[in-house]
Protein backbone atom coordinates (compact mmCIF):
# COMPACT_ATOMS: atom_id res chain seq x y z
CA UNK A 1 0.00 0.00 0.00
CA UNK A 2 1.39 3.49 -0.92
CA UNK A 3 0.81 6.21 1.81
CA UNK A 4 -0.17 9.29 1.12
CA UNK A 5 2.24 12.80 2.42
CA UNK A 6 -0.11 12.99 5.47
CA UNK A 7 -0.20 9.47 6.12
CA UNK A 8 3.45 9.45 6.66
CA UNK A 9 3.97 12.48 8.25
CA UNK A 10 2.02 10.87 11.02
CA UNK A 11 4.16 7.72 10.85
CA UNK A 12 7.32 10.22 11.41
CA UNK A 13 5.15 12.14 14.23
CA UNK A 14 4.50 8.80 15.73
CA UNK A 15 8.02 7.85 15.80
CA UNK A 16 9.33 11.34 16.88
CA UNK A 17 7.43 10.97 19.97
CA UNK A 18 8.59 7.62 20.57
CA UNK A 19 11.93 8.39 20.44
CA UNK A 20 12.28 12.05 22.13
CA UNK A 21 9.42 11.80 24.41
CA UNK A 22 5.60 13.27 24.26
CA UNK A 23 7.15 16.96 25.74
CA UNK A 24 9.44 19.77 24.47
CA UNK A 25 7.41 21.83 22.60
CA UNK A 26 5.71 21.84 19.14
CA UNK A 27 7.08 19.17 16.55
CA UNK A 28 7.50 21.51 12.76
CA UNK A 29 7.04 18.31 9.86
CA UNK A 30 8.46 19.73 6.34
CA UNK A 31 8.74 17.55 3.17
CA UNK A 32 11.07 18.09 -0.37
CA UNK A 33 10.83 15.47 -3.39
CA UNK A 34 13.26 13.78 -5.22
CA UNK A 35 13.54 14.89 -8.80
CA UNK A 36 14.01 13.03 -12.30
CA UNK A 37 15.52 14.04 -14.66
CA UNK A 38 13.95 14.08 -18.30
CA UNK A 39 16.71 15.37 -20.26
CA UNK A 40 19.99 16.82 -19.98
CA UNK A 41 22.35 14.89 -18.06
CA UNK A 42 26.08 16.39 -16.46
CA UNK A 43 25.05 19.28 -18.02
CA UNK A 44 24.33 21.28 -14.98
CA UNK A 45 28.04 21.77 -13.36
CA UNK A 46 28.67 22.78 -16.85
CA UNK A 47 26.43 25.93 -16.54
CA UNK A 48 23.89 24.37 -19.17
CA UNK A 49 20.37 23.48 -19.46
CA UNK A 50 18.34 20.73 -17.85
CA UNK A 51 14.64 19.47 -17.93
CA UNK A 52 14.16 17.73 -14.33
CA UNK A 53 10.57 17.42 -12.25
CA UNK A 54 10.26 17.17 -9.09
CA UNK A 55 8.60 13.87 -8.02
CA UNK A 56 5.88 12.23 -6.16
CA UNK A 57 8.49 10.19 -4.14
CA UNK A 58 10.05 12.80 -1.09
CA UNK A 59 11.66 12.63 2.09
CA UNK A 60 9.74 13.93 5.52
CA UNK A 61 11.14 15.51 8.36
CA UNK A 62 10.35 16.13 11.67
CA UNK A 63 11.99 19.28 13.20
CA UNK A 64 11.55 20.13 17.45
CA UNK A 65 14.12 22.85 19.66
CA UNK A 66 16.33 21.27 22.40
CA UNK A 67 17.42 23.81 25.10
CA UNK A 68 21.23 22.49 24.60
CA UNK A 69 23.80 22.87 22.03
CA UNK A 70 23.15 19.45 20.24
CA UNK A 71 21.58 18.29 17.28
CA UNK A 72 20.03 14.34 17.75
CA UNK A 73 19.04 12.74 14.32
CA UNK A 74 17.12 9.72 14.22
CA UNK A 75 16.88 7.88 10.69
CA UNK A 76 13.69 5.86 10.54
CA UNK A 77 14.89 4.22 7.33
CA UNK A 78 17.73 2.91 8.71
CA UNK A 79 16.43 2.75 12.63
CA UNK A 80 19.68 4.66 13.69
CA UNK A 81 20.68 7.73 15.80
CA UNK A 82 23.51 10.04 15.42
CA UNK A 83 23.87 12.70 18.11
CA UNK A 84 26.48 15.95 17.76
CA UNK A 85 27.09 19.60 19.01
CA UNK A 86 26.65 22.75 16.91
CA UNK A 87 29.79 23.91 17.90
CA UNK A 88 31.81 20.34 16.86
CA UNK A 89 30.66 19.29 13.25
CA UNK A 90 32.69 17.21 11.43
CA UNK A 91 32.64 14.75 8.60
CA UNK A 92 32.13 11.11 9.19
CA UNK A 93 32.39 7.83 7.54
CA UNK A 94 30.02 6.04 9.96
CA UNK A 95 26.18 6.86 9.70
CA UNK A 96 26.89 8.72 6.12
CA UNK A 97 23.08 9.42 6.38
CA UNK A 98 23.72 11.96 8.45
CA UNK A 99 26.11 13.79 6.91
CA UNK A 100 23.63 15.76 4.23
CA UNK A 101 21.66 17.45 7.65
CA UNK A 102 24.88 17.85 8.90
CA UNK A 103 26.56 19.30 5.90
CA UNK A 104 23.73 22.08 5.65
CA UNK A 105 23.46 23.32 9.21
CA UNK A 106 27.50 23.38 9.13
CA UNK A 107 26.97 26.02 5.79
CA UNK A 108 23.98 28.07 7.84
CA UNK A 109 26.04 28.59 10.78
CA UNK A 110 29.26 29.20 8.20
CA UNK A 111 26.83 32.06 7.03
CA UNK A 112 26.43 33.36 10.52
CA UNK A 113 22.73 32.31 11.28
CA UNK A 114 21.78 31.64 14.51
CA UNK A 115 20.93 27.80 15.12
CA UNK A 116 19.66 26.56 18.63
CA UNK A 117 19.95 22.24 19.29
CA UNK A 118 17.42 20.26 17.74
CA UNK A 119 15.63 16.40 17.79
CA UNK A 120 14.98 15.65 14.14
CA UNK A 121 13.25 12.42 12.49
CA UNK A 122 13.31 11.83 8.94
CA UNK A 123 12.03 9.04 6.40
CA UNK A 124 11.66 8.95 2.75
CA UNK A 125 10.16 6.78 -0.27
CA UNK A 126 12.92 8.10 -1.99
CA UNK A 127 15.02 4.63 -2.94
CA UNK A 128 18.84 5.50 -2.09
CA UNK A 129 21.35 5.15 -4.53
CA UNK A 130 19.08 5.00 -7.44
CA UNK A 131 19.68 8.38 -8.72
CA UNK A 132 16.38 10.19 -7.86
CA UNK A 133 18.04 12.46 -5.50
CA UNK A 134 17.68 11.49 -1.95
CA UNK A 135 20.39 13.53 -0.53
CA UNK A 136 19.37 16.63 -2.05
CA UNK A 137 16.13 15.97 -0.51
CA UNK A 138 16.93 15.60 2.86
CA UNK A 139 19.58 18.97 2.24
CA UNK A 140 16.47 20.43 1.18
CA UNK A 141 14.02 19.69 3.77
CA UNK A 142 16.90 20.15 6.38
CA UNK A 143 16.72 23.93 4.91
CA UNK A 144 13.49 24.34 4.88
CA UNK A 145 13.26 22.82 8.57
CA UNK A 146 15.29 25.07 10.15
CA UNK A 147 14.46 28.63 8.67
CA UNK A 148 10.88 27.48 10.13
CA UNK A 149 12.27 26.45 13.82
CA UNK A 150 15.03 29.63 13.84
CA UNK A 151 12.32 32.14 12.08
CA UNK A 152 14.64 33.26 10.19
CA UNK A 153 13.91 34.45 5.95
CA UNK A 154 15.70 33.96 3.06
CA UNK A 155 15.22 33.87 -0.85
CA UNK A 156 14.75 30.47 -2.12
CA UNK A 157 17.36 30.45 -4.54
CA UNK A 158 20.29 31.55 -1.88
CA UNK A 159 18.69 28.40 -0.27
CA UNK A 160 19.90 26.20 -3.17
CA UNK A 161 22.57 27.40 -3.21
CA UNK A 162 23.52 27.17 0.40
CA UNK A 163 22.44 23.55 -0.06
CA UNK A 164 24.43 22.91 -3.27
CA UNK A 165 27.49 24.60 -1.15
CA UNK A 166 26.74 21.57 1.33
CA UNK A 167 27.08 18.64 -0.75
CA UNK A 168 30.04 20.19 -2.61
CA UNK A 169 31.81 21.55 0.40
CA UNK A 170 31.28 18.87 3.31
CA UNK A 171 29.71 15.86 1.82
CA UNK A 172 32.54 16.02 -0.79
CA UNK A 173 30.35 15.62 -4.00
CA UNK A 174 31.03 18.39 -6.79
CA UNK A 175 27.10 17.90 -7.83
CA UNK A 176 25.33 21.22 -9.68
CA UNK A 177 22.61 22.87 -9.13
CA UNK A 178 19.62 21.22 -10.54
CA UNK A 179 19.01 18.89 -7.85
CA UNK A 180 18.97 21.03 -4.88
CA UNK A 181 16.88 23.39 -7.30
CA UNK A 182 13.94 21.76 -8.68
CA UNK A 183 13.17 19.99 -4.79
CA UNK A 184 12.74 23.61 -3.49
CA UNK A 185 11.10 25.39 -6.35
CA UNK A 186 9.30 22.35 -8.80
CA UNK A 187 5.74 22.93 -9.85
CA UNK A 188 2.94 20.46 -9.97
CA UNK A 189 2.38 18.88 -13.39
CA UNK A 190 5.45 20.95 -14.98
CA UNK A 191 8.70 20.68 -15.75
CA UNK A 192 11.33 22.93 -15.13
CA UNK A 193 13.58 24.33 -17.66
CA UNK A 194 16.78 25.71 -15.89
CA UNK A 195 19.76 27.39 -16.94
CA UNK A 196 22.03 26.23 -14.67
CA UNK A 197 23.99 29.69 -15.44
CA UNK A 198 21.83 32.12 -14.77
CA UNK A 199 19.15 30.38 -12.79
CA UNK A 200 16.50 31.62 -14.59
CA UNK A 201 13.54 29.29 -14.72
CA UNK A 202 10.37 28.65 -16.51
CA UNK A 203 8.14 25.69 -16.00
CA UNK A 204 6.70 24.02 -18.54
CA UNK A 205 3.36 22.16 -19.01
CA UNK A 206 3.81 18.23 -19.45
CA UNK A 207 1.52 16.20 -21.33
CA UNK A 208 -1.71 14.87 -19.20
CA UNK A 209 -1.28 11.78 -17.46
CA UNK A 210 -4.35 10.53 -19.14
CA UNK A 211 -2.26 10.08 -22.41
CA UNK A 212 1.26 9.77 -21.64
CA UNK A 213 3.14 8.76 -18.08
CA UNK A 214 6.36 9.23 -16.86
CA UNK A 215 8.04 5.89 -15.55
CA UNK A 216 10.95 5.01 -14.12
CA UNK A 217 12.36 1.72 -13.70
CA UNK A 218 15.20 0.80 -11.17
CA UNK A 219 18.24 -0.87 -12.25
CA UNK A 220 18.82 -2.27 -8.70
CA UNK A 221 22.33 -1.38 -9.04
CA UNK A 222 23.90 0.87 -6.62
CA UNK A 223 25.92 4.06 -7.44
CA UNK A 224 28.22 5.83 -4.76
CA UNK A 225 29.08 9.12 -6.04
CA UNK A 226 31.47 10.97 -3.96
CA UNK A 227 35.21 9.97 -5.23
CA UNK A 228 33.55 8.42 -7.84
CA UNK A 229 33.84 9.22 -12.05
CA UNK A 230 31.99 11.65 -11.06
CA UNK A 231 34.00 14.13 -9.97
CA UNK A 232 36.53 12.74 -12.88
CA UNK A 233 34.06 13.93 -15.74
CA UNK A 234 33.85 17.25 -14.07
CA UNK A 235 37.52 17.50 -14.45
CA UNK A 236 37.72 16.60 -18.04
CA UNK A 237 35.27 18.93 -18.78
CA UNK A 238 37.20 21.97 -17.41
CA UNK A 239 40.33 20.47 -19.26
CA UNK A 240 38.19 20.26 -22.39
CA UNK A 241 36.90 23.77 -22.39
CA UNK A 242 40.80 24.77 -21.61
CA UNK A 243 41.61 23.49 -24.87
CA UNK A 244 39.44 25.12 -26.67
CA UNK A 245 40.11 28.73 -25.17
CA UNK A 246 42.18 28.36 -27.56
CA UNK A 247 40.30 28.81 -30.55
CA UNK A 248 37.13 30.19 -28.80
CA UNK A 249 38.84 33.16 -26.04
CA UNK A 250 35.76 34.32 -24.42
CA UNK A 251 33.90 31.03 -23.15
CA UNK A 252 33.80 30.50 -19.55
CA UNK A 253 31.91 26.51 -19.50
CA UNK A 254 31.00 24.39 -22.14
CA UNK A 255 27.77 25.54 -22.26
CA UNK A 256 29.38 28.84 -23.95
CA UNK A 257 30.05 26.53 -27.25
CA UNK A 258 27.86 26.30 -30.11
CA UNK A 259 26.91 22.76 -31.94
CA UNK A 260 28.61 24.50 -35.36
CA UNK A 261 32.03 25.86 -33.42
CA UNK A 262 32.52 22.31 -31.75
CA UNK A 263 32.36 20.43 -35.15
CA UNK A 264 34.75 23.39 -36.50
CA UNK A 265 37.45 22.64 -33.40
CA UNK A 266 37.06 19.85 -31.56
CA UNK A 267 39.12 17.62 -33.84
CA UNK A 268 41.61 19.58 -31.65
CA UNK A 269 40.91 17.86 -28.45
CA UNK A 270 42.19 14.93 -26.89
CA UNK A 271 40.09 12.00 -27.88
CA UNK A 272 38.66 11.07 -24.34
CA UNK A 273 38.20 14.72 -23.81
CA UNK A 274 36.56 14.97 -27.56
CA UNK A 275 33.88 12.98 -26.36
CA UNK A 276 33.35 14.23 -23.07
CA UNK A 277 32.67 17.45 -24.57
CA UNK A 278 30.42 16.74 -27.60
CA UNK A 279 28.13 15.09 -25.00
CA UNK A 280 27.35 18.39 -23.43
CA UNK A 281 27.98 20.40 -26.86
CA UNK A 282 25.08 18.24 -27.74
CA UNK A 283 23.06 17.16 -24.67
CA UNK A 284 22.38 21.21 -24.22
CA UNK A 285 21.15 21.73 -27.63
CA UNK A 286 18.84 18.21 -26.80
CA UNK A 287 17.00 20.30 -23.66
CA UNK A 288 16.34 23.73 -25.91
CA UNK A 289 14.67 21.16 -28.42
CA UNK A 290 12.94 19.21 -26.40
CA UNK A 291 11.26 21.93 -24.43
CA UNK A 292 9.69 23.18 -27.72
CA UNK A 293 9.17 20.11 -28.58
CA UNK A 294 6.84 19.50 -25.18
CA UNK A 295 5.51 23.58 -26.81
CA UNK A 296 4.26 22.21 -29.73
CA UNK A 297 3.40 18.54 -28.04
CA UNK A 298 5.29 17.05 -30.56
CA UNK A 299 6.03 14.15 -27.83
CA UNK A 300 7.62 11.79 -30.82
CA UNK A 301 10.22 14.20 -31.00
CA UNK A 302 10.83 14.29 -27.38
CA UNK A 303 11.16 10.90 -27.18
CA UNK A 304 13.71 10.71 -30.00
CA UNK A 305 15.90 13.03 -28.20
CA UNK A 306 15.61 11.41 -25.00
CA UNK A 307 17.46 8.26 -26.81
CA UNK A 308 19.41 10.32 -28.51
CA UNK A 309 20.92 11.47 -24.95
CA UNK A 310 21.13 7.79 -23.67
CA UNK A 311 23.36 6.83 -26.76
CA UNK A 312 25.71 9.78 -26.19
CA UNK A 313 25.73 8.88 -22.15
CA UNK A 314 27.02 5.51 -23.10
CA UNK A 315 29.37 6.22 -25.67
CA UNK A 316 31.04 9.86 -25.56
CA UNK A 317 30.18 10.05 -21.98
CA UNK A 318 30.98 7.00 -20.79
CA UNK A 319 28.46 6.69 -17.66
CA UNK A 320 26.01 3.59 -18.11
CA UNK A 321 26.69 0.64 -17.44
CA UNK A 322 25.63 -3.10 -18.54
CA UNK A 323 22.00 -3.07 -16.69
CA UNK A 324 21.11 0.37 -17.41
CA UNK A 325 21.96 -0.32 -21.69
CA UNK A 326 19.86 -3.20 -21.29
CA UNK A 327 16.79 -1.41 -19.37
CA UNK A 328 16.84 0.53 -21.78
CA UNK A 329 16.70 -1.66 -24.95
CA UNK A 330 13.99 -4.13 -23.26
CA UNK A 331 11.68 -0.56 -22.99
CA UNK A 332 12.53 0.69 -26.65
CA UNK A 333 11.27 -2.40 -28.08
CA UNK A 334 7.56 -2.22 -26.33
CA UNK A 335 4.83 -0.81 -28.04
CA UNK A 336 4.12 2.22 -26.49
CA UNK A 337 7.02 3.70 -25.32
CA UNK A 338 8.49 6.96 -27.01
CA UNK A 339 11.42 7.36 -25.39
CA UNK A 340 13.87 5.46 -23.24
CA UNK A 341 17.43 6.95 -21.21
CA UNK A 342 19.43 6.54 -18.38
CA UNK A 343 18.79 9.05 -15.51
CA UNK A 344 21.07 10.70 -12.79
CA UNK A 345 24.82 10.54 -12.67
CA UNK A 346 25.05 6.97 -14.34
CA UNK A 347 26.79 3.90 -13.44
CA UNK A 348 23.54 2.51 -11.95
CA UNK A 349 20.50 3.62 -10.56
CA UNK A 350 17.86 4.46 -12.93
CA UNK A 351 15.85 4.75 -16.18
CA UNK A 352 13.06 7.29 -17.32
CA UNK A 353 10.52 6.32 -19.91
CA UNK A 354 7.55 7.71 -21.82
CA UNK A 355 4.87 5.52 -22.00
CA UNK A 356 1.37 5.81 -23.42
CA UNK A 357 -1.11 5.70 -21.01
CA UNK A 358 -2.62 2.84 -22.20
CA UNK A 359 0.86 0.70 -22.82
CA UNK A 360 1.86 1.08 -18.91
CA UNK A 361 0.83 -2.28 -17.36
CA UNK A 362 2.06 -4.04 -20.10
CA UNK A 363 5.45 -2.53 -20.11
CA UNK A 364 5.91 -3.00 -16.57
CA UNK A 365 5.25 -6.70 -17.36
CA UNK A 366 7.61 -7.44 -19.80
CA UNK A 367 10.49 -5.05 -18.29
CA UNK A 368 10.22 -7.08 -15.12
CA UNK A 369 10.31 -9.99 -17.02
CA UNK A 370 13.16 -9.32 -19.95
CA UNK A 371 15.07 -7.32 -16.94
CA UNK A 372 15.05 -10.48 -14.79
CA UNK A 373 15.70 -13.32 -17.31
CA UNK A 374 18.85 -11.38 -18.10
CA UNK A 375 20.46 -9.96 -14.64
CA UNK A 376 18.28 -12.50 -12.46
CA UNK A 377 17.40 -8.74 -10.45
CA UNK A 378 13.82 -7.78 -9.54
CA UNK A 379 13.68 -4.14 -11.01
CA UNK A 380 11.48 -2.15 -8.99
CA UNK A 381 8.92 0.35 -11.65
CA UNK A 382 7.47 3.52 -10.01
CA UNK A 383 4.66 5.57 -12.06
CA UNK A 384 5.55 9.40 -11.05
CA UNK A 385 4.04 12.41 -11.61
CA UNK A 386 5.92 16.06 -11.26
CA UNK A 387 4.79 17.51 -7.52
CA UNK A 388 5.28 21.17 -5.98
CA UNK A 389 8.75 21.54 -4.05
CA UNK A 390 9.82 21.49 -0.95
CA UNK A 391 7.38 23.00 2.54
CA UNK A 392 6.07 23.01 5.72
CA UNK A 393 3.50 20.06 6.07
CA UNK A 394 0.63 22.02 7.48
CA UNK A 395 -1.77 19.00 8.99
CA UNK A 396 -2.70 15.49 8.83
CA UNK A 397 -4.19 15.66 5.52
CA UNK A 398 -1.15 16.14 3.95
CA UNK A 399 -1.67 19.81 2.45
CA UNK A 400 1.48 21.28 1.93
CA UNK A 401 3.07 24.95 1.83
Amino acid sequence: MVLKTGERAQLVKAKFKEIFGAGGGKITLVRAPGRVNLIGEHTDYNDGFVLPIAINQEMIMAFQPRLDNSVCLYSYNFSSSHQFPLDGIKYETEESWANYVKGVIYIFQEREISLSGMNIVLEGNIPIGAGLSSSAAIEVATAVGLQLLSGFTMEPVEIVKLCQKAENEFVGVNCGIMDQFVSLLGKKDKALFLDCRSLDYEPVPLPNPEHLRIVVCNTGVRRELSGSEYNKRRRECQEGVSHLKKRLPEIKALRDVPVRDFEKYGDSLPETIKRRCKHIVEENERVTQSVASLKESNLRRFGSLMNESHQSLKDNYEVSCRELDLMVDIARNIDGVLGARMTGAGFGGCTVNLVEEGKVERFQEIVKEKYWKETKIHPEIYILQAEEGAGEILNKTGEKR
